[in-house]
């Protein structure tokens, strides 16, 4: 990797603009502490494999604590316990786990839809996967990197990792909340659609106060609510 990026750099020599691939320390910029000033570094490290390999090295204890206080927002403030050691193993496992439980749940709706009527044949369909997918994952990258930017740009020291880990673990709620939805009583399934918005957005909403104080920020927290409440509903 550092050959190539040797060679890649004498090849193309453009004024003001890096296009480096070489292994800089991309979690140098998001490790730091809420109020610490954040190191100025490259962005080229986005392109480096090995620089995610600090966010999954993480103990299992560790990953059932912080799933414990997504759960329950009120056991205090996640970016206290995570510290500088946030993590993405646990966003990553619990993304993925939700994209293949909403395509088979969407397709065992369809199936049960199509039961009631012998003369319409069931398949199995592989766009619920791209459906999941697309949702879950944009979601988990685009709103909290939209979050970072805000912050960076209203002169908060938000930090894209740790805005990252705390999304990722603020959907492991929806896993079981998407099971209990099969239950096909409406009422039972709205009040589950309340309480784990509640618990998600909640959660959410109480650790952004750590970015918000000196700002006035109340309307993007409370947007914040408002989107990831409406996340599950839809």
């Amino acid at each position: 990797m550092y050959l190539f990026s040797c060679k890649f750099q004498r090849r193309i020599a453009m004024p003001n603009l890096d296009f480096s691939l070489s292994v800089i320390p991309f979690y140098n910029i998001t490790t730091h502490a809420v109020g610490d000033e954040q190191p100025a570094t490259s962005w080229a490290g986005v392109f480096s494999i090995s620089s995610y390999t600090p966010y999954f090295n993480v103990d299992t204890d560790v990953v059932v604590d912080r799933l414990m206080s997504s759960v329950y927002p009120l056991r205090g403030d996640f970016f206290s316990k995570i510290g500088a050691n946030p993590d993405l193993y646990a966003p990553v496992w619990i993304s993925t786990t939700l994209v293949f439980m909403l395509a088979a749940l969407g397709n065992c709706a369809s199936y049960l839809m199509k039961k009631k009527d012998p003369s319409h044949q069931w398949l199995f369909d592989v766009a619920y996967f791209n459906w999941s997918a697309g949702v879950v994952y944009g979601y988990v990258l685009i709103v909290p990197a939209a979050s970072y930017f805000l912050l960076q740009y209203l002169g908060s020291n938000g930090s894209l990792i740790r805005l990252w880990c705390l999304w990722g673990y603020s959907l492991f709620i929806f896993i079981p909340a998407s099971l209990l939805l099969v239950v096909p009583v409406e009422v039972f399934r709205w009040v589950i659609i309340l309480l784990a918005g509640s618990a998600s957005a909640g959660f959410i909403s109480l650790n952004l106060r750590t970015y918000t104080e000196g700002h006035d920020l109340m309307v993007w927290v409370v947007s914040v609510f408002l989107l990831q409440f409406s996340w599950l509903s839809y």
